[in-house]
């Protein structure tokens, strides 16, 4: 009996047809295409209108790459903010609190109205440090108020937006702060803005794609009842998180008032909007768990690139506030469609 059910012919099963795998570009490289096209565009906009060259005008690309760094500071910090599915509205206003506090210590005794006659021509470290200790310590009262009483993080950080605008404002009675040492204004001439922000960008990819902070941030915005279950501590992560914004937005406002040599409570206004725009073009869902740097990078330079362009060819800037609302309220749109597309899968 079993020999004959050993010899019985196996059951030939009809092969599978083959899945054709369809090729997928990547989030940043379609996003940098979408950078060379606009520029493309106002080149040509640029020889209609202006009878000149808008991509080949290096003092205008430098201008524009400047004012990009101190957005894209910001951006970086928002971006891990975003894919925890949080959101941070602090992040002009911190700025202009730690550009106020950090160049309030970097003034010169020629200066007979410094704000501390006696702490003038302190060592550059010492505004440096104060500036990043306000971001730092902004930060972490929006995480903690966020992780302990589980306030929604609009909330937390739109009172964190007015008080640290206000307190930018009391510091010294709506005066600005100038007369800043050569050694602390250094740190935003020339290049250096650029290359602080890049080596952040760096930093902040590495850490997201191949350190347990970047799991963990991930893990939250993906699904933050698994990440509490499988042993992450939720609360304490948030409040890391929210620190590291609130750091890099103290930075900015170093970067901003060395570079302008001068400290204002008006520094950063609406640039919190700018930061999360920037997040979002650059491919960062406001689900959360999606998210990268470099597609953040490559989102403030389409800001810059558009602002920049908009400018060269004569558009008010009340026109381009419109259009860069679109533009966000169109990029918030396709990570909608996206999202759906993926449930349906």
């Amino acid at each position: 009996m079993n020999a004959i059910l050993e010899s019985k012919p196996e059951e030939k099963k009809p092969a599978a047809a083959p899945v054709k795998s369809r090729r997928r570009f990547p989030t940043e490289l379609s996003i940098f295409l979408v950078l060379i096209g606009i520029g493309l565009v106002f080149e040509l906009f640029g020889w209609i209108v202006r009878d000149q060259s808008f991509l080949m005008n290096s003092q205008r690309l430098v201008l524009m790459i400047l004012q990009v760094s101190i957005i894209g500071l910001l951006a970086i910090g928002v971006t891990q903010v975003i894919i925890t599915t949080g959101i941070d509205l602090s992040s002009g206003s911190v700025l202009a609190l730690s550009a106020m506090i950090a160049a309030s210590l970097a003034q010169t005794s020629d200066f007979s109205r410094a704000v501390f006659p006696s702490l003038t021509d302190l060592p550059v470290w010492i505004p440096v440090v104060a500036g990043l200790g306000v971001g730092l310590l902004a930060g972490a009262i929006n995480g903690s108020i966020i992780a302990i009483t589980g306030i929604p993080p609009f909330i937390a950080t739109l009172g964190m937006m007015v008080s640290a605008r206000g307190l930018a404002r009391y510091y010294t009675e709506g005066q600005p702060v100038s007369m800043l040492s050569d050694s602390y204004t250094a740190i935003g001439h020339g290049a250096m803005p650029v290359i602080i922000f890049l080596v952040v960008a760096v930093i902040f990819h590495i850490a997201l794609r191949y350190t347990k902070y970047g799991k963990y941030t991930y893990a939250i915005g993906g699904n933050m009842q698994a990440a509490r279950t499988s042993g992450i501590n939720v609360k304490r992560h948030l409040i890391i998180v929210y620190s590291i914004a609130g750091l890099l937005a103290g930075l900015a406002g170093v970067v901003a008032s060395a570079r302008a040599a001068t400290g204002q409570a008006g520094m950063g206004m609406s640039y919190e909007l700018d930061a999360i725009a920037a997040a979002v073009i650059g491919g960062t869902s406001l689900a959360g768990g999606v998210g990268r740097i470099t597609g953040t990078v490559i989102g403030a330079l389409i800001l810059g690139v558009m602002a920049s362009g908009f400018t060269f060819v004569g558009v008010d800037a009340y026109i381009q506030d419109i259009i860069k609302g679109l533009i966000i309220v169109v990029a918030v749109v396709i990570d909608q469609y996206r999202n759906k597309r993926k449930l349906k899968r």
